[in-house]
């Protein structure tokens, strides 16, 4: 059983890779998907069509939204009338479509509104993919982890691509967005790749989008408290990660031969971090260290990953080796994500009595997950604006103020974490 326990979850991708083929690759083209304009398209509109922060923040928030909104509208057709492999290819090629006439939108308002479009069609995919694996799993405790972990390494692969599309045939300077492009390519194969997976019959009924109200009454324990409100903090600053990093990079990475070309490859070094954290560092922190040093852990490597990209900002001119530590701490994001939020998901499940596991589980998606990233975007188009001087057309952003704000408040949300928080391990009634 131990020796069970402690094989590495990349072996075991691969041995899943071979049973549920399908499922591996619905995975891989899932994330893909997003992978391929996430991170990058920030910095496509801010270079090359001077969005401001608002702008910004308008095209990064409908995603959380529609995940709010998702379980009230697409996913209950989903779950009462197709079932689960159909209502994913018909939402990846509609998607698909509405990727395609995104990539030629210059204009905030048309894109806003597309994204908002293609974020309604996008977000019942989520569930719905993992729906279909824990169906079709035999073992889906055991099995999951290994089919998920494809979908981070479709992200991986979607920022090589989009490197060699813009490095060997300049994808950027189409006339189109390219990774808009990229992302509507995947997802018309996703859509088509769908409807050979195997059959997943519809739910009899759909799922209450407001379970979550069942699992307030855990917000009566202190420590819980601590927790649910530290993560919705922390939470707002894993939007501000997604939005700017990229266009901070751009601009800095100049100074060392970075370029828009090479950037969304090196960008996958956070997701790569990410797969070794999960496979080799959580099973041996989490048993030894507990769910509160481990959490501090991850809480605290935010604001360490935030102050180096503010003093890179400061001092990349004179000292262009600071920009390498920047991409170097983008390894901290497997601490950052996989130590706090992971751990969150899995610390809810062991205090969370039997009976309200998922509405509890529903309970910090809505808040964290939902409510935490639309606020997170629309913090960070703001500072983005607050720090940012604008001379005619050409907008130039102070990123060590806009970096030192998240630095801060980060630490604070540390040091409020460590002094109230505490773990009582007679409430943890399920295994991690």
């Amino acid at each position: 059983m131990q020796e069970d326990r402690q094989r590495g979850t990349i072996a075991v991708a691969l041995s899943v890779m071979i049973s549920q083929p399908l499922l591996a690759a619905m995975m891989f083209l899932q994330y893909a998907i997003w992978g391929a304009w996430e991170p990058p398209l920030s910095g496509y509109l801010t270079e090359k069509l001077g969005f401001t922060g608002w702008g910004l923040s308008l095209i990064y928030v409908a995603l959380p939204i529609m995940n709010l909104l998702a379980p009230i509208t697409a996913g209950q057709v989903a779950d009462r009338l197709l079932p689960a492999q159909r209502a994913l290819g018909i939402f990846q090629l509609l998607g698909g479509v509405v990727m395609f006439v995104l990539a030629f939108q210059r204009e905030l308002v048309p894109m806003t509104v597309f994204m908002l479009l293609y974020a309604l069609l996008y977000a019942p995919t989520l569930a719905l993919t993992n729906s279909i694996a824990f169906h079709h799993l035999r073992d889906p405790q055991r099995d999951f982890g290994p089919i998920r972990v494809w979908g981070t390494i479709g992200w991986i692969v979607a920022g090589w691509l989009l490197s060699v599309m813009r490095g060997q045939f300049g994808s950027a300077d189409w006339g189109v967005i390219d990774v808009f492009v990229l992302a509507g390519t995947f997802s018309i194969l996703m859509g088509l790749i769908s409807f050979a997976l195997p059959h997943t019959p519809p739910a009899k009924e759909g799922a209450d989008p407001l379970a979550f109200r069942e699992a307030l009454v855990l917000l009566k324990n202190r420590s819980y408290l601590t927790f649910f409100i530290i993560a919705f903090v922390v939470a707002t600053e894993l939007r501000l990660y997604y939005m700017l990093t990229f266009p901070f990079l751009q601009e800095s990475g100049r100074a060392v031969g970075l370029t828009e070309q090479s950037l969304p490859a090196w960008m996958t070094v956070a997701q790569i971090a990410e797969i070794f954290t999960i496979a080799f560092l959580l099973p041996y922190a989490l048993p030894k260290w507990g769910v509160r040093n481990t959490m501090l852990l991850g809480i605290l490597a935010w604001p360490v990953r935030y102050a180096v990209f503010a003093i890179t900002w400061a001092t990349y001119q004179t000292a262009p080796w600071m920009v390498w530590v920047s991409i170097a701490s983008l390894a901290l994001h497997g601490f950052c994500y996989v130590f706090f939020f992971v751990v969150s998901f899995i610390y809810t499940d062991m205090v969370a009595p039997k009976d309200i596991r998922s509405s509890a589980q529903a309970l910090i998606n809505f808040a964290v997950l939902g409510v935490g990233l639309i606020i997170g975007g629309f913090f960070a188009g703001w500072l983005k604006e607050i720090f940012s001087t604008h001379v005619g057309e050409t907008v130039t952003t102070n990123y060590t103020g806009v970096f030192l704000v998240p630095t801060i408040i980060t630490v604070i949300a540390a040091i409020v974490f460590a002094l109230l928080f505490r773990e009582d391990r007679s409430e943890q009634t399920a295994p991690a």
